[in-house]
């Protein structure tokens, strides 16, 4: 059975030996599991009418190490089962309406600090080290994170010459885009709630090709894990309509520094040729310092 729906399996095997103040908060967070996973033990527990002490055995019941763990697994339900209408009003309920700016900046550098925390550097530079070995570099974001992709597939072209960014509306057009893939290459999915068929699929067919996986998610929960050789983990908003993606974007901007770093005397080579081209056909505004400031940045 699907790992999300962890939480709901726990509850449904304790329910029959759970106190009656137990039963209480089950029953409250299989109809309310969207409003309950904001909520304190103690918050929860005046709503249901119960102790906080009691909420307390009632997870540590369920098996989890505190009432914390199981608001993680709360929040893990919450990101599969939302739908969009749900979000638009958890989110109303979350933002100051007075400070909306400043609630919507805090919460995103917030996202990266827990990223920063918690992401592995050594799976980091793994991922580095897969995609500067790989023949062909394929990049698969939809929806949302198609503008991930792009951007990543963007500086990718410009550093290695053997980059695809998949373009598709439709599993048949993935599946066109993808189907020559074989050991040698290296799939890059992107994947935030709420997850994409489309990118799963296209995982799990590049697996079976045995392709080298690396997945850009927001938790190890993620249908993405499963399939990946290298898991980056940045979080992402947990129920707002709009997706914050910025965390995964900072993900994404380190990636390409490091390959750019690796790939230096190449990328150098690259500006100053692209320099030219963009010079001669007028493709920027004229800015004598512009590829000073790009080797600069590299150097």
């Amino acid at each position: 059975m699907h790992r999300q729906n962890d939480l709901m399996n726990r509850i449904n095997n304790s329910y029959p030996k759970l106190s009656k103040g137990q039963k209480l908060l089950a029953n409250y967070i299989l109809d309310h599991y969207d409003k309950a996973v904001f909520l304190t033990a103690s918050k929860l527990g005046k709503i249901v009418g119960v102790s906080e002490s009691t909420v307390v055995r009632f997870a540590n019941e369920l098996g989890y190490d505190g009432y914390p763990k199981l608001q993680r697994a709360l929040e893990e339900l919450v990101k599969t089962k939302l739908t969009s209408f749900q979000r638009v009003k958890v989110t109303s309920d979350r933002i100051d309406k007075k400070h909306v700016l400043k609630s919507v900046l805090q919460s995103d550098a917030e996202k990266i600090k827990y990223t920063l925390e918690e992401i592995d550097e050594d799976i980091f530079n793994q991922a580095v080290d897969m995609i500067l070995g790989a023949r062909k570099i394929y990049i698969l974001g939809v929806r949302s994170c198609a503008s991930l992709a792009g951007f990543l597939g963007f500086y990718f072209n410009l550093m290695f010459d053997n980059t695809k960014l998949i373009h598709t509306n439709s599993v048949s057009e993935m599946f066109e885009q993808i189907y020559r893939i074989g050991p040698e290459d290296v799939v890059i999915g992107i994947s935030y709630p709420r997850y994409s068929k489309r990118t799963i699929k296209a995982m799990e067919f590049s697996k079976n090709r045995n392709a080298k996986l690396i997945a850009i998610t927001d938790s190890l929960l993620s249908p993405l894990i499963q399939f990946s050789d290298c898991s980056l983990i940045a979080r992402s908003d947990m129920a707002s309509f709009v997706d914050s993606l910025v965390a995964p974007l900072s993900l994404i901007n380190a990636l390409i520094v490091a390959l750019c770093i690796k790939k230096k005397d190449e990328v150098l080579d690259t500006l100053e040729n692209l320099e030219m081209i963009w010079n001669e056909y007028q493709v920027y505004d004229n800015d004598d310092d512009y590829n000073k400031k790009n080797i600069d940045l590299i150097e």
